[in-house]
């Protein structure tokens, strides 16, 4: 007699089975796009080439991005390994989730502070969020307070508790 733990499994392992058999049938070029969309490779003409789009970005702006990058990754990588190590205690493993959780929220909050202001004041700017302390590092030669006092009260207005905003103007 099937009860239903069996029944269970069965049926999540047929399913595993047929996209697993799915996945491996398609066609490489699917997989390659990213898209849905699949490109027959075999008859391109000339006509048929996707225009390219450049974005420019200030090289302090990425440089910065690209060392706020590496440094999340380092501490993301050092807190799994304490999250993946059977010596440490549970209590060590809920600090060490709650930091990555933390982590990728901050990430999140960057990321959308960063296009608010590119929409907002049509700046390039890079954020940091350390705690209760954000770092904005704005692209541009012009050093105007007034526009550094927009670009606080805008950020500030994304949260409830008092956070220290410091604004820069590099460029």
């Amino acid at each position: 007699m099937i009860n239903k733990k069996n029944l269970w499994f069965l049926t999540l392992f047929s399913l595993i089975l047929v996209l697993s058999v799915y996945y491996i049938t398609m066609p490489s070029e699917l997989l390659l796009t990213g898209n849905g969309n699949y490109i027959d490779t075999n008859n391109k003409t000339d006509s048929d080439t996707e225009p390219t789009v450049s974005i420019e970005e200030s090289e302090l702006i990425t440089a910065l991005r690209v060392a706020a990058d590496e440094e999340l990754m380092k501490e993301l990588d050092a807190l799994k390994e304490v999250l993946t190590n059977t010596e440490t205690s549970v209590d060590e493993k809920n600090n060490a989730f709650e930091k990555m959780k933390t982590l990728n929220i901050n990430k999140g909050e960057e990321t959308k502070l960063e296009k608010k202001l590119q929409e907002e004041f049509q700046l390039k700017t890079f954020i940091k969020i350390d705690g209760d302390q954000i770092k904005v590092v704005v692209d541009s030669n012009k050093h105007d307070t007034t526009v550094a006092n927009n670009i606080m009260r805008s950020i500030q207005s994304d949260f409830d508790k008092k956070m220290y905003i410091t604004v820069q103007f590099k460029g």
